[in-house]
């Protein structure tokens, strides 16, 4: 998620080799996601058979919802791992490894939907901060978007048993032991014999990520209209909610093609905040008492914007120049959304450094080195951003200004989500 340690890249459109600028976060406190990603060894791997069949029951509790349900495990002979199968879903295969969890496809047993299942392995403090920050933000949502991944329910596994998790049971011992270890920094959840998971029951978009889509298919400025009308309004739904996302980039922006036309899906909350129910201050402070402001988020949607924020995290070709700085607000997530449509609409990729994958983002070149356009914009501030970039670009004066608002390096001359979707929408429907 968050690359610490440059590496070589590939500038895709030339074929000349380019280095990224060395160094960290000039100083800035490091996200818990950049801490794993140092450390390779913590990638979770697929459960075998022996490690998870385990018959002692969890240890009950008092006054415990009684919605726990056993778990077995079988051999398939198609995979070379165990496969878990619980009386609801019977996972597939792996379709998706990152930092701190495995995504598979999966089926419902009763309906025979295919769905999403992603497993957390909640054996770190900073692991369960990630998983809990994605819970938090998935269930505080009242109201479905169809731009935004839907969580079917997620659920509580530990010694072979499992229970269903809900927003805020302050009666499961279980929930608030992961919040105490979040806040605590310590783990508490049992001992590393009886490892504890959380599983995320998700749609599943077959689609792929947004990488994938813009990058096999030729471009078509329809699509793109229609991916920029639904990325607005996917961001506005979240912050209308209160919900900073704070790692949009292209990775984290699935595709459904279930009703025939595509569909993006915003997903990945693992960095994201909840602002409601807390004051203006600092909200990274409070994380628990954000995530119990359900409810109450209906009456502050102008304030999101005056929430402020200071764990410096994210992906850095997506980051904007405060974000570097550690001290920003919801407008971060605006910036973001100005790099990936930036990019989308001009074909500008990079290679990255770690998976060799090409992806879409833009960024400066200064001298033979690429930098991300936050961190340019932060070392100076008075840089012009020439856009479009290509000479023959088709990008109408509409969408330019609008981009060029988007990625202003102060965050208040910037749109906020519901002034963006706005504009979109004009901008698109003029061209």
């Amino acid at each position: 998620m968050f690359p610490f340690s440059r590496g070589k890249v590939m500038d895709v459109r030339e074929g000349t080799k380019r280095r990224k600028v060395s160094g960290g976060l000039r100083g800035c406190r490091r996200s818990v996601a950049g801490k794993m990603k140092l450390e390779p060894g913590k990638v979770l791997r697929s459960l075998t058979v022996e490690e998870n069949n385990h018959t002692k029951p969890m240890e009950e509790d008092e006054d415990e919802d009684d919605d726990c349900f056993s778990i077995s495990f079988l051999r398939c002979d198609r995979l070379d791992t165990g496969v878990a199968v619980s009386p609801r879903y019977s996972l597939l295969r792996e379709v998706g490894r990152g930092s701190y969890g495995v995504v598979y496809e999966a089926l419902a047993r009763k309906t025979g939907a295919r769905v999403a299942v992603k497993r957390l392995l909640c054996d770190a403090p900073e692991n369960v901060e990630l998983a809990l920050a994605e819970f938090w933000a998935l269930t505080s949502l009242e109201n479905r978007h169809q731009n935004v991944v839907q969580l079917e329910e997620c659920v509580l596994q530990r010694n072979g048993l499992a229970q269903k998790m809900s927003h805020g049971n302050k009666r499961s011992r279980q929930y608030l032991r992961l919040v105490e270890t979040s806040l605590k920094g310590e783990r508490i959840m049992g001992y590393p014999a009886e490892p504890c998971y959380l599983w995320f029951v998700m749609e599943f978009c077959e689609g792929g990520d947004l990488n994938q889509y813009i990058l096999s298919r030729r471009p078509d400025p329809q699509t793109n209209r229609s991916f920029m009308r639904q990325l607005t309004s996917a961001v506005a739904f979240l912050h209308k909610n209160n919900i900073v996302h704070r790692d949009l980039k292209p990775d984290n922006i699935l595709i459904s093609q279930k009703s025939g036309s595509p569909v993006l899906k915003v997903a990945d909350f693992g960095l994201s905040k909840v602002c409601a129910g807390l004051n203006s201050k600092n909200a990274d402070e409070h994380p628990a008492a954000a995530a119990e402001g359900r409810g109450s988020n209906q009456n502050s949607i102008v304030n999101i914007n005056k929430f402020w924020l200071s764990s410096a995290c994210g992906s850095d070709f997506y980051m904007a120049p405060e974000v570097w700085e550690g001290h920003y607000t919801a407008k971060a997530d605006i910036f973001a959304l100005g790099i990936i449509i930036w990019a989308m609409i001009e074909r500008i990729t990079f290679i990255d450094a770690e998976s060799k994958r090409e992806l879409l983002g833009t960024y400066i070149r200064q001298g033979t080195e690429i930098v991300p356009v936050g961190e340019a914009l932060l070392e100076n501030p008075k840089m012009v951003l020439h856009i479009p970039q290509k000479a023959r670009s088709t990008m109408s004066d509409g969408v330019k200004k609008l981009l060029q608002d988007m990625l202003a390096v102060n965050p208040q001359d910037r749109p906020d989500a519901f002034q963006l979707e706005v504009r979109m929408d004009q901008v698109t429907c003029a061209a």
